[in-house]
Order: structure tokens, then C-alpha cells, then sequence
């Protein structure tokens, strides 16, 4: 029996078998990085889709109470002055506090029904997660909130979406409207030539300024 000189030239059967060998090799490298390529693929599908569904989900009220303190802009339905910025103070079931700037027509601290609003800038794009009801304002909605400013007899400028405003002590507060009677700027009592009410619904606030 001979065996090969370990500095024998190789023989055909060595080099195909060395091709194949390589060929192999290549075929499993390539499988893997497919592989690899479709585990990519579904899981930023579903990174995406799962994104998809979470912002789907998302409420504006949602954004609000994530943004409690940021500096924001807002603008509300009404055909009279409807621009207010300062910072957001607080989010209820269906409004937002806003602390305006000094400098703003609008006044101090107003009362927004979400359902006014039309625009936000400066709003982050975090969110609180729906449902997740982390401080006592946010099970307060506007009714609540205009019913206690009943109880201490406060004085309030109302803006409508009309662009009409309506300045008096807030009196009653019902499901969906509220009445408003008549004072002057600076009038700690109702003059009695001045004393009627306004009944104003819900629906046609744009903002609550409290005096």
C-alpha cells in the first residue's frame, strides 16, 4: 500500500471535493443572512404595527396631561380674539388650565373645553397612557369644574364661539348650559339695573376666564 507524499500535487477528486466544500459553506452563509434578513423584516413589521395600533389609540387628553407644564399656544373656535398662549397648569376629562402670559388680551388663568380647541403648538409628542388616570383633575370634566366656581359665587368673562363675550357672575350650572348674570368690571355686587341673565350652552364656549 502506498500512501501520498505530503508534497504530492493534488489530485482532481481533492479540488472538487475542496469546491464543494467551499460551495457548502457559501450556501449556509447565505441561508443564515436570509434568515437573518426576513427575522429583520418581521420584527420591524411589527415594531411598526404595534406603533401603529398604540398611537391609534392615543387621545389628545392623553397628550395634555403628558405636557402639564410646557409653554403652549392654542388656538380656540371663536370669531373674536381665539389665540392664548402661557403654560399648561392642569387637564381635566375634557379641558385644560392654561396659566396665559402676562402680556396676553386674554388675561391670567383660562378655562379651555377641548372641544373649542383647534390648534396646539408646542405640544410634545408624549403621552400619558390612556387610561391611566394619575391625578384628581383628570375625573373632573368641564360641568364639574363651572359648578364650583358656582359655590364661590365667582365673577367670569366667557368667550363664545360666536366671538361674543358674556362678563358675570357664574349662577347655575345645568347638563348642558349654564346662566350667567350681568355685572360691571370691578362690581363686587350685581347692580340691580344691571341684573339680568344670560343663558349660555355649554357647546358655545370657546374659553373661561376667571376674573
Amino acid at each position: 500500500m502506498t500512501s501520498s507524499h505530503p508534497w504530492q500535487e493534488p489530485t482532481a477528486s481533492d479540488a472538487l471535493s475542496s469546491t464543494g466544500g467551499q460551495r457548502w459553506d457559501r450556501l449556509f452563509t447565505d441561508l443564515e443572512s436570509e434568515l437573518a434578513s426576513a427575522a429583520d423584516a418581521e420584527f420591524t413589521a411589527e415594531v411598526a404595527d404595534r406603533t401603529r395600533r398604540e398611537l391609534a389609540v392615543v387621545r389628545l387628553v392623553d397628550r395634555l396631561r403628558a405636557a402639564i407644564g410646557s409653554e403652549l399656544t392654542v388656538t380656540v373656535d371663536s370669531a373674536g380674539p381665539s389665540t392664548v398662549s402661557g403654560v399648561l397648569r392642569d387637564v381635566g376629562a375634557d379641558w385644560a388650565l392654561l396659566a396665559a402670559d402676562a402680556g396676553n388680551q386674554l388675561g391670567a388663568r383660562v378655562l379651555l373645553p377641548l372641544a373649542a380647541v383647534m390648534t396646539l403648538r408646542g405640544l410634545p409628542f408624549a403621552a400619558v397612557a390612556p387610561g391611566s388616570e394619575g391625578h384628581v383633575a383628570a375625573r373632573y370634566d368641564m360641568r364639574m369644574v363651572l359648578r364650583r366656581l358656582v359655590r364661590d359665587r365667582a365673577v367670569v368673562t366667557l368667550l363664545l364661539r360666536s366671538g361674543d363675550v358674556v362678563f358675570g357672575r357664574l349662577d347655575r350650572v345645568g347638563a348642558d348650559c349654564m346662566d350667567v348674570t350681568a355685572q360691571e368690571p370691578g362690581e363686587r355686587r350685581v347692580s340691580r339695573a344691571l341684573r339680568h341673565t344670560q343663558t349660555v350652552p355649554c357647546a358655545a364656549l370657546a374659553l373661561v376666564r376667571l376674573e
